[in-house]
């Protein structure tokens, strides 16, 4: 019996974990694996139930991005074929990037092509030391292009620029240096570490959550002027008058916990 590409596991406290499970094909994607993907993730996404998402993978691959098969298939596409393929794979990176819920990377290994972009879409990455990275499309004459808006967010333009034409392999601990990665740890210490952020991700709003990622996207995108100023004193005001926003202060002021850091 074939095992399913990827496993779903919700707890009692809200964390969702995802995992990859082509192992024995390193993880790689192809459209039928990111047309699940992208659909578990709105689910996830739906599910009042869950509070934080961990992208997670089994074997010794992260994900190696592109299946070989799917590669074959592709090579044969024409031009309108390509462009499908490609915005599934740009929804895939744009619903896991914009997931209202907060998401963790668990890099156990090797994440080349589109798993760098998936480490990237993902809010906070943490890769055990025996990670290793690829932006290696150069190296068949294509670009990583629907992955580039967030690992260029990652890791900047001047380090990109590098990366994505040499296609060199790196470390966890240049990853980690790059921006890519925010925490490299033994591999015994992975789901530790995950579990340790998960739990900050818990002990916060979720609505207020879901917000400040917004607000990062609204404040990155433009200069600091009198729309900027005058947005970001909506937002905080919108926040203060919401039943979230009220509940977390009356509770700072009574000593008391919130009902979303009950658990």
């Amino acid at each position: 019996m074939d095992q399913p590409a990827i496993v779903t596991a919700i707890d009692g406290i809200g964390r969702a974990t995802l995992t990859l499970n082509r192992p024995q094909l390193h993880n790689a994607f192809d459209d039928t694996l990111i047309a699940s993907l992208t659909a578990e993730l709105r689910r996830l996404d739906r599910d009042p139930q869950v509070r934080v998402v961990i992208l997670a993978a089994n074997g010794k691959s992260f994900s190696a991005g592109a299946d070989l098969s799917w590669m074959r298939r592709m090579a044969d596409y024409g031009r309108d074929d390509n462009l499908r393929d490609a915005l599934a794979l740009a929804e895939l990176m744009s619903t896991l990037s914009g997931l209202s819920k907060p998401t963790v990377a668990r890099v156990q290994g090797a994440a080349y092509g589109g798993g760098v972009g998936l480490v990237a879409c993902c809010d906070v990455a943490i890769a055990s030391r025996r990670a290793t990275f690829c932006l290696s499309e150069v190296k068949l004459g294509l670009i990583p292009a629907v992955i580039s808006p967030y690992v260029v967010g990652g890791i900047g333009a001047r380090a990109a620029r590098r990366y994505f034409m040499s296609a060199e392999s790196f470390g966890a601990s240049e990853a980690h240096r790059l921006g890519l990665v925010h925490e490299v740890v033994a591999e015994e210490e992975l789901d530790a570490a995950v579990e340790r952020v998960a739990g900050c991700f818990l002990a916060n709003g979720p609505n207020a959550m879901a917000a400040a990622k917004r607000l990062v996207a609204r404040v990155a995108s433009g200069p600091v002027d009198d729309a900027m100023i005058r947005d970001t004193a909506e937002r905080i005001a919108d926040a203060r008058a919401s039943a979230e926003g009220k509940e977390g202060l009356s509770a700072f002021l009574e000593k008391i916990t919130p009902s979303w850091g009950e658990r």
